[in-house]
């Protein structure tokens, strides 16, 4: 099967798992037999044109932009799946495009200009029903100019979104998110669950000096944004923990200040996923602090449950959903405050190291049974072959 990928990459300064899953998805299918062909725009390219944030406004606001049909034409893919097309990919294509089209929701955008359902730290979903919300709110890059091309393209709702609209198939990657998607209008017999993957942790030993029983070693890695949750995990984090803080974004500079003296924590600044990955079974646990549902488990949890590393998540996000679900860790509720108790925490992160080569174990059972890329992979084969029967 030949299958093409259009997806805009997002800058390589700033982690992002839709890049990685991208990659990861070209090399599973290439793996299984098929034939997988990127058609890419890259914000770190386009992004140093004089006029780009112009040229990306106009391309959300009115969906004309790069179009990758000319390419696809000469690709000839038995199936196009289209991963993320903001801010560099126009739509307008979507409409003329006649072939089998797959599409994954990597995040909320077509119903939240945000991508978050998140706003101040709180749960948010006025956008389903008023765009014009987002704008009052600032709440893309804290800017009204910013936010309002996002918010006159959503104005039609989510079933209008040219994506939404055109795909055969719509790939939801949590059950959380489907059920979102659902609530907004989305028909929900157009949605398959299809968690992201990656592949099997590589073989390397942890560090001669890790000792989690009685030197543990904690690891947060992802941006360094608000809906993060990194400030809030780190105001309640218990003094003199080791904790290993990877990543980079807007709230740097502020983290650093207010927390970079603090005994047991060190900011590591942002690292590539290969070398994350290679270092994870060095630690006594990953930390998700997620205040945003997130789509899915993120990526970084997938890859901890694969070096058998188990998870400590703030409630409500999609790691700690899978965490209860399948017990690879702890989960800390939050209060109605949207902070975590830090005697709560305290007592999650002694629970998991006391438990962890149990939970370690458990880890990579959960892997194995529902993230390897064996098992991505023939769930988004019999996507394929389900539009393609259609």
């Amino acid at each position: 099967m030949r299958i093409a990928l259009v997806h805009s990459y997002h800058h390589s300064a700033v982690p992002s798992g839709e890049n990685v899953v991208v990659d990861a998805q070209v090399e599973a299918l290439t793996a299984a037999g098929h034939e997988a062909v990127v058609i890419a725009q890259h914000n770190d390219e386009r992004g140093r044109r004089p006029w780009y944030p112009v040229e990306a406004a106009a391309t959300v606001l009115t969906g004309v932009g790069p179009d990758p049909s000319e390419m696809l034409g000469r690709v000839a893919p038995d199936v196009v799946h289209v991963h993320n097309l903001f801010p560099n990919f126009g739509t307008r294509w979507l409409a003329r495009w006649e072939g089998p089209l797959v599409a994954t929701l990597h995040n909320f955008r077509p119903i939240c200009p945000a991508g978050t359902l998140l706003r101040d730290g709180r749960r948010c979903t006025d956008c389903v029903t008023n765009p014009a919300a987002a704008v009052r709110h600032r709440c893309f890059q804290h800017s009204r100019v910013a936010t309002l091309p996002l918010a006159i393209a959503g104005r039609g709702g989510a079933t209008r979104h040219p994506v939404v609209a055109r795909a055969d198939r719509l790939i939801a990657i949590s059950r959380r998110a489907a059920d979102e998607y659902v609530a907004a209008g989305v028909d929900a017999r157009r949605l398959v669950v299809v968690p992201n993957a990656v592949g099997r942790a590589p073989d390397v030993a942890p560090p001669e000096t890790a000792d989690h029983a009685h030197a543990p070693r904690w690891l947060y890695v992802g941006r360094l944004s608000p809906e993060k949750g990194v400030s809030e995990l780190l105001a309640a984090w218990p003094a003199g923990l080791a904790l290993d803080v990877v990543g980079s974004g807007e709230l740097a500079d502020d983290l650093t200040a207010r927390f970079g003296g603090r005994s047991g924590i060190r900011f590591l600044g942002g690292m590539g996923n290969d070398e994350v990955r290679t270092r994870l079974a060095g630690y006594t646990g990953l930390v998700v602090p997620s205040l945003w549902a997130e789509a899915g488990p993120p990526l970084t949890y997938v890859e901890a449950l694969a070096a058998g590393v188990p998870v400590v998540a703030f409630a409500g996000n999609g790691a700690a959903d899978d965490v209860a679900a399948h017990g690879t860790g702890a989960v800390v509720r939050l209060g109605a405050d949207r902070l975590p108790d830090p005697a709560e925490l305290a007592v999650a992160l002694k629970d998991v190291q006391r438990d962890r080569p149990a939970l370690s174990g458990r880890a990579r059972s959960a892997h194995a049974r529902r993230f390897s890329t064996g098992a991505w992979t023939q769930a988004l084969t019999d996507v394929y072959r389900e539009v393609l029967r259609g």
